[in-house]
């Protein structure tokens, strides 16, 4: 059984984690820390776990934790590491401080770029995650088979929309409500900081590939979710395609090619994705939908736990729904 704890448990994942972990029949026990809300009911700050547990937000993690997730703001799991370094725990980080391979390793830690689908092997031996992106985790759930069967030739065009929830809860003049609501923007055009890791992955799969991977991200009018449409140049056939990302996905029990178009209703509150292949001339289509508070984060993060305690990938991930 896996004694767990959760740092910075006031937020958006946090609260994922927490509804996730609470009924992970693997999970014996389970501390959360935030310093803001310190012997408060958890359900003070997730109002849709009332009457679920009586668990209490605590000041720091129980020290014989053995695995730890991370759930801070960006560049705070640095910090909060070298005041804590937790050496008998594994990590699981949710923030951005460890998914580059040039910072992936702090204080004697090496982090593993925690995607499944591509880290699988490696996970299973790490004691150290560093958990994908959000829109990370869609547009390369959308990108690897090509990579790993060396198709990418041509620079890739990516429009990605995701919703408020992955802006996180703190408040900023494009999280109000009576800014985002019945609105739509577009923000850190070409710029946005998943794109490294992005490129990253590809190349570890096709070390040659060095065209660009153009990036518009949107602001959705609505909760959670992210659908990112990708589209590159490619001479092969949709069935030649398809055959492709079947074969890369047979063993991935979370991603899924849809032989029709997809949606969000069909993954929001759960720890799927869904891809759909179009051609179009001779342009390839590649439709990939995600829920970015599970696949994009905690769920995700759950199924790095599971491999790495040696437990099925699956476990734990049929998942309630939240409150968002």
């Amino acid at each position: 059984m896996i004694k767990a704890a959760v740092i910075g448990g006031a937020g958006y994942t946090a609260g994922e984690l927490i509804r996730t972990l609470i009924h992970h029949p693997e999970v014996e026990t389970l501390s959360v820390v935030s310093q803001s809300h310190a012997g408060q009911p958890v359900h003070a700050a997730h109002h849709d776990l009332v009457g679920e547990t009586n668990l209490k937000f605590s000041k720091e993690p129980d020290s014989d934790s053995d695995v730890v997730f991370l759930c801070l703001g960006h560049g705070k799991s640095r910090e909060y590491l070298e005041k804590n370094p937790m050496n008998g725990s594994r990590i699981i980080d949710l923030s951005n401080d460890f998914r580059l391979k040039k910072g992936s390793t702090f204080n004697g830690r090496s982090f593993v770029y925690g995607l499944p689908e591509l880290n699988g092997t490696q996970i299973t031996k790490a004691r150290n995650i560093a958990n994908p992106g959000c829109f990370a985790t869609a547009i390369q759930l959308a990108l690897l088979p090509l990579a790993h069967e060396e198709k990418l030739e041509n620079e890739v065009h990516v429009n990605a929309i995701t919703g408020s929830t992955g802006a996180g809860q703190s408040l900023t003049s494009t999280t109000h409500f009576t800014w985002r609501n019945n609105n739509v923007s577009i923000y850190k055009p070409f710029s946005h900081q998943h794109l490294a890791e992005i490129t990253e992955s590809i190349k570890s799969l096709q070390p040659w590939f060095d065209e660009p991977v153009n990036f518009i991200p949107v602001r959705g009018n609505f909760t959670r979710g992210i659908l990112a449409t990708v589209y590159t140049h490619t001479p092969q056939n949709v069935e030649e395609m398809k055959n492709v990302y079947h074969n890369y996905y047979e063993n991935a029990p979370f991603t899924t090619v849809a032989d029709e178009p997809v949606h969000l209703k069909q993954v929001v509150n759960t720890n799927k994705c869904l891809l759909h292949l179009e051609k179009h001339g001779d342009y390839l289509l590649i439709t990939s939908v995600i829920d970015n508070l599970l696949k994009g984060a905690s769920g995700q993060a759950v199924e790095n736990m599971n491999l790495m305690f040696s437990l099925d990938q699956r476990l734990g991930l049929g998942l309630k729904a939240s409150m968002f």
